[in-house]
């Protein structure tokens, strides 16, 4: 069986991927779900909190993560399949790039947001258990 991925289809893909990417004030799919010990803990304070950390995180650019990891991706899949084969083998091999880079990116932006939500609660006070 024989896939045909057009620059079409994986241009749709990527905004939908950045598109997704661009959330406010809540955690994305993907994230991570912080854990903190509850011991004492006035939980109405607490989710006041988290969603003061949340606004801090969101000025972490996971869509622009994203689309930065697509162009790289593009660029290093398009250099690959030049070497390895036609011009075929370069559109092929630069669009896997682009979805590939562009994972990797929306995953390196969640990341990044889930570690400033865990510094503002440590800073706050919280003991963050993940």
């Amino acid at each position: 069986m024989k896939v045909e991925i057009s620059m079409k289809n994986l241009l749709l893909w990527f905004a939908i991927l950045f598109l997704g990417a661009c959330s406010s004030s809540q955690r994305l799919p993907g994230q991570t779900a912080v854990i903190i010990d509850t011991q004492g803990i006035d939980m109405n304070l607490y989710d006041a909190d988290l969603e003061d950390c949340y606004v801090f995180a969101d000025e972490v650019s996971v869509g622009e993560k994203a689309g930065v990891g697509a162009v790289l991706g593009a660029a290093v899949g398009g250099i690959y399949g030049a070497i390895v084969g036609d011009s075929q083998t370069v559109r092929r091999s630069a669009g896997v790039g682009v979805v590939g880079g562009a994972l990797k990116g929306t995953a390196s932006g969640l990341s990044e947001r889930d570690q400033v939500v865990k510094r503002c609660l440590q800073g706050r006070g919280y003991q963050v258990l993940n």
